[in-house]
């Protein structure tokens, strides 16, 4: 879009067992508010911070060398508090490192900097409740530069930005642990700012809504304020929250409390030798190993777990036949069902025994779709599935089809008179011998051919 200049910052929780400065648990979801807490991460007066979580530390180390960022070695890196006043941050600051990585690149989008910082509480601004069980726990911000030029084009790159996330396994995977903000100018005017978004589809949402809201402001001659918006998704507009800050209105300075941070190349170059093989280098094996095609093969490895389970099941299938069906009915089945592979009850030996029996022409494609729809929502062997639906082998179609013409001499009289309805009883007849197992539209196409 002419004019639309977009930058992100990704704020994303890291899987640790304890918070960044001290010992309280990370899985607070369960507890009951404002008990999984202690001195420290409230920020009381006179507490002190433990040493900083060594695998919050390497977690960022990792997530940075995947994003081919540079990596701040053998300089030290200050952990800053960061001031302002909020209720959920009762000791008015928070703590966050400089930079750990610097000047990376996904998917063309440049990735200003990552850095590590600590996670304020919660602020039910309704209810004007505050909860701190989340206060403390360790985070992950990726800025990006401004060169999103629409809202779509937000939403793809932090899809592929998630599932290289996903690959890494060191951040959380429960819902709400990705928070984005959003910066947003036209035409080289000032910078508007979209606080904690919670999905990639709002975010789509609220750069839509801001961009249209801005423009309208334009067109009038009026202002765009330099301001902070939050982002209502019920009502599906952003309203004014605050003036937007300006890093000097953050007061940063070293926390006195905690040593600078020294990365060491030794300590960098342990973790790049424990990345795994990320999205990008899988598809392009799959294309190559598989012979899929890039649409495919991308749309796959989106998914780790979709991606180890192809690769599996193709030991036993053609892959291209795999392939189609793990992008086509496999995911429209999971999308209907709102769930996704990892979470659905269907194993990869399942999947290959269904449709081992479909590549040897013993089930149709439709009596496979039937199955598979029960097998993502409870284990069962494909073969008892197909039984108890009675979508068991019914031979060769042509064969049926001749059988139920010649058997039916006054249908097909009827039919070449111009009786539409003497075809349908005849698609009927045929679709009563195989159980409802067969395509009626493949039905249909033998039926005029045999006509």
């Amino acid at each position: 879009m002419k004019g639309v200049k977009i930058g992100l910052e990704i704020h994303e929780q890291l899987d640790t067992e304890s918070k960044l400065f001290c010992s309280c648990p990370t899985d607070y979801r369960d507890a009951e508010p404002n008990k999984s807490i202690c001195p420290v991460c409230t920020g009381q007066p006179g507490s002190k911070p433990f040493g900083l979580n060594e695998k919050a530390l390497n977690a960022v180390i990792k997530i940075a060398i995947a994003l081919n960022c540079k990596i701040i070695v053998g300089k030290p890196v200050q952990v800053r508090r960061k001031h302002y006043i909020y209720p959920d941050l009762p000791s008015g600051y928070q703590r966050t490192s400089e930079s750990i990585g610097v000047e990376g690149e996904l998917n063309n989008v440049q990735i200003h900097e990552v850095h590590l910082e600590e996670d304020p509480g919660r602020f039910f601004l309704r209810e004007g409740l505050v909860d701190l069980n989340r206060s403390g726990t360790p985070l992950i911000e990726i800025t990006t530069d401004p060169v999103f030029d629409s809202p779509p084009h937000a939403r793809e790159w932090l899809e592929k930005l998630a599932s290289i996330l996903d690959y890494l396994n060191v951040t959380k995977k429960e819902e709400g642990t990705m928070r984005i903000d959003a910066n947003i100018s036209l035409n080289n005017g000032n910078k508007v700012e979209i606080k904690n978004i919670n999905s990639f589809r709002n975010v789509e949402k609220a750069l839509s809504f801001e961009i249209t809201r801005q423009e309208d402001l334009i067109r009038r001659n009026q202002t765009v304020e330099r301001e902070t918006r939050h982002f209502d998704e019920k009502m599906i507009l952003t309203s004014p929250s605050r003036k937007k800050e300006t890093e000097e209105d953050y007061r940063h300075m070293p926390d006195p409390d905690i040593p600078p941070l020294l990365i060491k190349k030794e300590l960098v170059e342990k973790i790049k030798k424990t990345l795994p093989e990320l999205p990008q280098s899988k598809a392009a094996r799959f294309v190559k190993l598989y012979k899929l095609s890039g649409q495919n093969a991308e749309n796959i490895v989106s998914d780790p777990y979709a991606a180890d389970m192809f690769e599996n099941v193709s030991k036993f299938v053609n892959p291209i036949l795999a392939s189609n069906w793990f992008v086509g009915q496999l995911k429209k089945t999971l999308n209907y069902n709102n769930m996704t592979l990892r979470g659905s009850k269907i194993t990869e030996k399942q999947l290959a025994a269904l449709l081992k029996m479909l590549e040897k022409g013993k089930i149709t494609e439709r009596a496979a779709e039937l199955a598979l729809r029960e097998m993502v929502l409870r284990p069962a062997d494909p073969k008892k599935i197909i039984e108890n639906l009675g979508l068991l082998e019914f031979g060769d179609l042509n064969t049926i089809i001749k059988e139920i013409l010649d058997k039916n001499e006054k249908a097909v009289n009827d039919y070449k008179t111009g009786r539409k309805e003497a075809f349908e009883y005849l698609v009927g007849q045929v679709m009563k011998i195989t159980k409802g197992s067969a395509d009626p539209e493949e039905i249909r196409r033998l039926l005029k051919r045999r006509l």
